[in-house]
């Protein structure tokens, strides 16, 4: 490997990643090159306006979880709020989103990408960003993932004239194979080289999303000028030999990878299980979680999870008949891109974003439309515009990277929403246990446990998933519904075809 390995959600989205690597640029450059090429290559899945997750494992030091997910806007009084309910039909079944600029939370993409560059790029901003100016000014080709996201979400992409405009420039929704731009898009980064992140969260920028926001929505410059990047210590657990980091607490998602991994170790060291042991699993998962939500009602409590005398416990009654209290959450598409890079110095970075759906406003000469974070159910477990303090919000986002004796091993991560979490662990499993090469271990079928309903991909073999407590679900196919997982090791690259990723080794 001269350059290093990339796997990103779109093929314009790797290949700017391995352009910035090709130029000199480390994992980290070349990690906050594809987000910013993403926002219009992969644009219903991303953007500026978005938030996310990074985790950076630099040589020789220490890895760093940087947050800048969404946070909760300071005043949550329900003011003449653009806040309404749009269907989105997903062929056998409508599922609801709530969009409007009542459903903008605080951003935190932008501000996050440039302070992992301040802290551990090695390029110039302005070099690192040409890939991301020349795709928004002159296009990326449509693949097929995006056709059938720009198809189902049109009533939020086009809700406003201007999106009328940016995804139907010849009045029809893009096709796979034809070009997307979003030239003011380019400005906007042409502009964010010159100012920083100051001019969207302190400067004229702020002034403009305050004014668009006016009393219909909630986002306010002083919840922009008060937004910080958190760093966080990642989450660690052994598997097989190899340690495993992941999202801490308060997000959910790297504690239920970690709990079901340490379930696993401790029920069948060193062996392989089958879907059905794997069921029963993610169930313990369920059952563990929601048994600490119900007594502590604290996100931050969920760490008691991997306690060793909590996973004695679930080990011990691993195959019992323990009930699963519903929790009525609907199932989200998981509106969520992820791109792995290791560079060939050995630094690595698995980083994971989403704008949600989208709020269906695009902010006047950007090319940017704000997320709808607070018009995620999943996102809202207590209702929505129902926090009493402000926070950062939740997210099952849960960048990974496997680390062995001479470093990184598998850097990984996934969109989908709940079931990132089964995914990343049944590509770690496949490729841990099963020894199944990084292209097998991502294009397996997967299976993934919701409430008391096992969604199996075709290819699952469901006659060893008949449980007394479960329904069987059949996808007669591949689908994003599952994730995708895109992943590299030192000499390997995949992208998920469930949501057409692109992987690359140079």
């Amino acid at each position: 490997m001269k350059y290093g390995s990339v796997a990103a959600g779109d093929k314009t989205t790797a290949n700017a990643a391995m352009e910035i690597l090709k130029d000199g640029g480390n994992a980290f450059d070349a990690a906050v090159c594809a987000v910013f090429t993403s926002m219009t290559s992969e644009y219903s899945l991303t953007g500026a306006c978005g938030g996310g997750v990074m985790l950076a494992y630099p040589k020789d030091s220490v890895p760093i979880i940087f947050d800048f997910f969404v946070h909760t806007p300071e005043n949550n009084t329900l003011k003449n709020l653009d806040f309404f309910r749009i269907a989105v039909d997903f062929g056998p079944a409508s599922q609801f989103f709530h969009i409007g600029k009542g459903s903008v939370a605080v951003p935190g993409n932008t501000i996050g990408l440039l302070h992992i560059h301040s802290r551990l790029g090695s390029l110039p901003l302005s070099r690192i960003l040409e890939p991301a100016i020349r795709t928004a000014k002159y296009g990326a080709i449509i693949n097929n993932a995006h056709e059938y996201l720009f198809k189902i979400l049109d009533p939020i992409l086009s809700h406003t004239n201007t999106g009328e405009i940016l995804f139907k420039p010849n009045g029809k929704t893009l096709k796979a194979g034809e070009k997307f731009n979003n030239p003011d898009f380019g400005n906007f980064l042409e502009q964010l080289i010159v100012e920083g992140h100051n001019f969207l969260y302190n400067g004229d920028f702020a002034e403009k999303i305050d004014d668009f926001m006016g009393n219909e929505g909630l986002l306010t410059k002083w919840d922009l000028s008060n937004y910080k990047v958190i760093e966080r210590t990642p989450l660690k657990t052994n598997f097989n030999g190899k340690t495993i980091i992941t999202n801490p607490t308060p997000s959910p998602g790297g504690t239920l990878i970690a709990f079901a991994l340490k379930i696993i170790s401790q029920k069948f060291p060193r062996k392989e299980i089958d879907n059905r042991l794997l069921a029963i699993v993610m169930r313990s998962a369920q059952i563990a979680r929601n048994e600490i939500i119900s007594t502590k009602n604290k996100t931050n409590s969920l760490a008691e999870m991997l306690r060793p005398s909590f996973i004695k416990r679930y080990s011990d009654i691993f195959d019992s008949e323990r009930s699963l209290k519903p929790n009525n959450k609907k199932l989200s598409s998981g509106s969520t891109t992820h791109v792995s890079i290791i560079d060939s110095q050995g630094n690595a970075v698995s980083a994971t974003t989403t704008n949600g759906e989208g709020c269906g406003h695009i902010l006047p000469g950007t090319g940017i439309m704000m997320n709808n974070m607070l018009g995620e159910e999943d996102l809202n477990p207590e209702g929505f515009h129902n926090w009493e303090k402000t926070k950062r919000m939740e997210t099952m986002m849960s960048p990974t990277i496997v680390i062995g004796e001479l470093g990184p091993e598998l850097v990984l991560g996934s969109g989908g929403s709940n079931r990132i979490r089964s995914a990343i662990t049944q590509v770690i499993l496949n490729k841990l246990t099963k020894n199944m090469n990084l292209e097998e271990a991502i294009q397996a079928p997967r299976i993934h446990l919701e409430e008391n309903i096992i969604h199996c991909e075709s290819g699952i073999d469901t006659e060893i998933l008949t449980f007394p407590w479960s329904k069987i679900q059949h996808w007669n196919e591949k689908n994003l519904f599952f994730g995708g997982v895109n992943a590299v090791t030192p000499t390997n690259a995949v992208g998920d075809t469930r949501r057409s990723g692109y992987g690359l080794v140079d």
